[in-house]
């Protein structure tokens, strides 16, 4: 069931876009008709009425409401040239509670009740005296009494009643014994396609009971509120899908679950006389043995999980026998009570011990099937053999050595090469060159023959004192020589003045 306006609207929506396809798919064979007539209607002017009594005004809100649609089809049949006759009409309808979502309350919205369908249905048949066929869609679902209600429609009309069924499907429902399946299917929206999609879908998300047991076809029918006609028809698409997957029958149930990969087609095309090399030389034994171990599995898990469910009825009963006993006040009661009691944990344990032996049967299966499976895996793997991997440890061995020697001998070959690349003659020109390179002045004080094999820069560099020390030096000898330059001149200048040397 749905809890918001949008998820009603949403309901609404698909309901009428899946029945209108159903509609148009069967023309012809619900009515004996030439022509055809498509009206749509819905209640947009009373949920507009419902929200101004509220004082809603919000045009956003009143598009994401449902607004009560329908799609009404009539059946013509041409009389002579000018006439014709309404045959029959089809109405697909959705009901819901207007005032809930007009209030804009946030709750679940209720059910349809058993006046509100009447009166709904007393809406649509407008002309009595054609055979109407109704179907009556409430996303919110009915009541107990409104699925209970009979409708005598005049000309043998019907009306079907459908619902969500809370797992992505849909419940149709009829309100007369004699309504025809087909009527049926005309106001389901879930194709059959879908439906089968939905129940693979079931099975991908139960994958992994396959692998420890298996499913049947009326516990998955259950599940996804569908019938075991659909149910069966998707096991056998994924039998045929998946290698892995095998059918089975038993006790008039179908079993799906997990075995070996078996290719049918390579079956059905070998011969008669490959068929017997294959049975004498023991190859395809595994196949087998896992396929009829995985169907034994499943059967067992089967019969364990209703076992299971055996135990969990007793146990739903024991806790009533044990409430029962401590409410009764007089002693005869208890007595009677007890004894049921007693006897209902005997039967408990039993199932339960049951239960356990199934427990150890299928384990030492499973253990089975896994050694099968481990034993096929390593023969399918084929691998080398101990000379044939010592061999080629060996081989890998001596292709290494003699990749290092390779390695080695390259890199000395490469180490002559540029030993040899330059001769002396050719060092001396670019010692020239780089002394062209630099300034005049410093070219007149280097001498422009190098010796082969010589840095002049680095000796250069190594024979010039430390800067520091040079330049103390310099201004060391520019002092000295200051001074002696000044003092003949002094000399001179005290003489003149007739003042003596000191």
């Amino acid at each position: 069931m749905t809890t918001d306006a949008e998820g009603a609207l949403k309901l609404e929506t698909e309901f009428l876009a899946g029945v209108e396809a159903n509609f148009d798919a069967g023309k012809g064979k619900l009515f004996r008709a030439d022509t055809w007539k498509r009206e749509q209607q819905d209640e947009e002017d009373r949920l507009r009425g419902l929200m101004a009594s509220h004082r809603n005004y919000d045009k956003q809100l009143l598009r994401r409401l449902p607004k009560n649609r329908n799609v009404r089809v009539e059946a013509y049949d041409k009389r002579w040239i000018f006439w014709k006759v309404r045959t029959g009409v089809a109405v697909a309808s959705v009901l819901t509670p207007l005032e809930h979502f007009a209030a804009g309350q946030t709750n679940d919205p209720p059910p349809i009740s058993l006046g509100e369908l009447i009166e709904h249905v007393q809406r649509l048949t407008k002309d009595r005296s054609v055979k109407h066929v109704i179907g009556v869609c409430s996303p919110s679902g009915f009541t107990e009494d409104a699925r209970a209600a009979r409708f005598d429609l005049p000309n043998g009309g019907s009306v079907v009643l459908i619902e969500p069924d809370g797992v992505g499907g849909w419940i149709t429902r009829p309100t007369d014994e004699e309504t025809p399946s087909p009527l049926l299917e005309l106001f389901d929206p879930e194709r059959s396609g879908q439906k089968v999609e939905r129940v693979q879908e079931y099975l991908r998300e139960r994958s992994a009971d396959l692998l420890t047991g298996g499913l049947t076809a009326s516990s998955v029918a259950e599940k996804v509120r569908l019938s075991k006609d659909i149910v069966q028809r998707a096991f056998a698409t994924i039998e045929k899908a998946d290698p892995e997957i095998r059918l089975t029958r038993k006790e008039g149930e179908f079993i799906l679950y997990r075995g070996a990969p078996v290719s049918r087609r390579e079956k059905s095309s070998m011969s008669v006389i490959d068929r017997i090399r294959q049975l004498l030389s023991g190859e395809g034994d595994e196949n087998d043995k896992i396929n009829v171990l995985a169907e034994r599995r499943a059967t067992l898990a089967q019969r364990r999980d209703r076992i299971y469910e055996d135990i969990s009825k007793l146990e739903t009963r024991e806790a009533e026998l044990l409430a029962q006993g401590r409410a009764a006040t007089s002693a005869v009661p208890k007595r009677r009570l007890a004894a049921q009691l007693a006897q209902l944990r005997k039967d408990i344990s039993r199932q339960n011990t049951t239960a356990a032996m199934l427990n150890k049967q299928i384990d030492i299966i499973s253990t089975d099937i896994h050694n099968l499976t481990l034993i096929k895996q390593g023969q399918a793997a084929s691998l080398p053999d101990t000379e044939e991997l010592t061999e080629h440890a060996v081989q890998a061995e001596e292709m290494l050595e003699t990749l290092s020697a390779d390695a080695d001998l390259v890199s000395g070959l490469e180490t002559g090469i540029e030993a040899s690349m330059a001769s002396d003659e050719e060092l001396a020109i670019l010692a020239e060159f780089e002394a062209t390179e630099q300034p005049a002045g410093e070219q007149a004080s280097e001498t422009p023959a190098r010796e082969v094999g010589r840095d002049p820069a680095r000796e250069k560099t190594a024979s010039r004192p430390p800067l520091k020390e040079q330049v103390d030096g310099e201004r060391h000898a520019a002092d000295q020589g200051g001074s002696q330059s000044e003092r003949p001149a002094k000399e001179g200048a005290d003489r003149e003045r007739g003042a003596e040397p000191n």
